[in-house]
């Protein structure tokens, strides 16, 4: 089974948190992950979030002057359908 995870990544640490802040804050869905090593070796943190909220979240980066080093997304293959 394939699926699509989407993720923000950040220069640092302090980013992410101020990012997590706005999120909590907009009540929008989102995990604190280790960055995928497939993606970045930035900072190390980045933030999972829904494909659904992505317009959402873009504005809340532009209108808050957040730094980020994009967001991406990867194609995971899992052998458990659970998951």
């Amino acid at each position: 089974m394939k699926k699509t995870r989407y993720y923000i990544l950040f220069p640092s640490h302090t980013d992410a948190i101020r990012m997590e802040e706005l999120l909590k804050n907009e009540k929008i869905g989102y995990t604190i992950v280790p960055t995928p090593r497939e993606i970045s070796l930035c900072c190390g943190i980045s933030i999972m979030y829904n494909k659904c909220d992505e317009e959402k979240i873009k504005e809340l980066i532009d209108l808050n002057k957040i730094n980020t080093s994009g967001l991406h997304s990867i194609v995971h293959e899992f052998k458990n359908p659970y998951l």
